[in-house]
Formats: C-alpha cells, sequence, structure tokens
C-alpha cells in the first residue's frame, strides 16, 4: 500500500503576524511547527505501512523553511519526502492549495500510484477542515472524513470508524481514496534514532509550477476564489459586575429585584 500524508507547516505562536497588502500569514521569520493533527495523520500512515507493507510519502506546500516539517516525519519512519516550493503558490486560499496538493500528488503517483491520501482533520491557523475533501474532489477520488479508527483493508478496500454526533458510523471505501483522522486514531510515536540519523542526509526534491505543468493563473493569489477583505481585531467588550452582600435571603431577594428592573423577569 503506497501512502502518502498532506502536512502543513504552520506559527508556533500566537502573535501572527498579516501582511497588510495581501491579507495573508507573514511565515518568513516566525517559528513555526508541524500542524499537530497531521502528527496523528502521519501515525496512521505508519501503522498501516507497518501492517500491511509498501511507502510513506508525505508531502507539504510552503516556503523553504517548510522542508523541516517533512524532516520530522523521517525522523517519526516516513519513507520519501516531497516539498511543493514556489513563490507562484504564495497566497493560495484553500481552493488553489487542493489544487495545487492534487497536481503534486499525481506527479508523485506517476511511477507508483498512491493508494490512500491522509490528512489531519483540520490546520490550527486556518481552522477550515476544507483542504482533505479538497484534494479528494481535485483528484476525483471517494473522501471520507472524521475517522477515529482504521478497522481493516482487505480486498483493496478500506473500512473505517468515522465520528458522528451520535457515537460512530462504520464505512468503507474502494481505494485510491482521501481520508482525514482525529487524534482519536492513536497517539503519534516518538522519533527513532536511526529516523533522526537519516533526517539530517535526506532532502527533499522540490515540485514548482514548472515541475508540476501548472501556469500561474491557476495558482496562489490569481488562483483564489476567495478574498479575504479587511482584517480586524473585535471591539473590546466592556464589562461591569456588582457584588451582593447580606445574608442568602437577602442576597436572592436583591437578584430578584435586579432581574426584574432588566426585565428578565
Amino acid at each position: 500500500m503506497n501512502i502518502l500524508v498532506c502536512i502543513k507547516q504552520v506559527p508556533e505562536t500566537t502573535d501572527v503576524k498579516i501582511n497588510p497588502e495581501t491579507n495573508t500569514l507573514v511565515r518568513e521569520g516566525v517559528a513555526s511547527i508541524v500542524n499537530p493533527f497531521d502528527m496523528y495523520a502521519v501515525e496512521q500512515a505508519l501503522k498501516l505501512r507497518d501492517q500491511y507493507g509498501g511507502k510513506v510519502h508525505v508531502i507539504t506546500m510552503g516556503p523553504p523553511q517548510a522542508e523541516q516539517a517533512l524532516k520530522e516525519t523521517v525522523e517519526l519512519g516516513a519513507d520519501e519526502i516531497h516539498h511543493v516550493c514556489d513563490r507562484a503558490f504564495a497566497g493560495s486560499d484553500t481552493w488553489a492549495t487542493g489544487w495545487t496538493l492534487a497536481a503534486a500528488i499525481r506527479k508523485i503517483g506517476e511511477p507508483e500510484p498512491i493508494d490512500l491520501v491522509i490528512c489531519g482533520k483540520q490546520a490550527i491557523d486556518g481552522d477550515t477542515a476544507q483542504v482533505g475533501p479538497g484534494v479528494a474532489e481535485f483528484l476525483d477520488w471517494p473522501f471520507i472524513g472524521y475517522i477515529r479508527k482504521v478497522c481493516e483493508f482487505k480486498d483493496g478496500r478500506l473500512r473505517v470508524e468515522r465520528a458522528s454526533d451520535f457515537g460512530h458510523d462504520v464505512l468503507e471505501t474502494p481505494l485510491p481514496a482521501v481520508i482525514t483522522v482525529l487524534k482519536e486514531i492513536g497517539e503519534p510515536r516518538l522519533p527513532s534514532l536511526k529516523g533522526k540519523m537519516r533526517a539530517k542526509k535526506i532532502k527533499a526534491p522540490m515540485l514548482t509550477a514548472a515541475a508540476l505543468g501548472l501556469q500561474d493563473k491557476d495558482l496562489g493569489l490569481k488562483g483564489s476564489p476567495t478574498v479575504v477583505s479587511k482584517i480586524f481585531s473585535p471591539p473590546k467588550r466592556e464589562s461591569h459586575a456588582e457584588f451582593l452582600s447580606g445574608t442568602p435571603e437577602q442576597i436572592a431577594d436583591q437578584l430578584h429585584g435586579r432581574l426584574k428592573e432588566a426585565m428578565i423577569l
């Protein structure tokens, strides 16, 4: 089974800076980490490979510094890494990101077709949960989201448990497919010494727009149908507190009077 995991490098700090011209995140010079939800996707991919054989590919789309995120997955046991990196991709919304990643997945799968794409449920910076299903749409593959457990892979089909408001659903899909996973899927493993040594030497091949055969008009800000027109902090809410004194009965009477005055009662 050839599995590909999509990861994203996200800002580690809550002090996020916004480019005033493009209204996009400024990532250069900001401390970054691998999106925590994506680490659960990596763990699930490694478990499936260990059980059924095959390879685990990891891909990310981002600036040059995002290669470090890929190396962290090599420390955990990923087989191959791929870096989608080009100035033409800057400012991509979820639509343009899904389009670009789908093109990269097709490219990676040319020698050995990808059977399964796994993503974390969402990124902690955008919180949209749209890229995973977007990739599935552009690949024209089946999609199942919010998976809490992978039950079985047999005869080219994957059986999973999908979390729901009332418990879970058991679903089955043919491969190739795209899935997004929850943290209940399993705690990410720790890096190994062998993995750390390999990560120091490995270099992620760069997948540029030209390498993927993509046109600038379909990429980055130019290829993004959604636009952030304005970014602002919500106004601070004024609050007022009043402490009531007296016996419990007196406080209850005072509270009753206040509620009547406010026409709540």
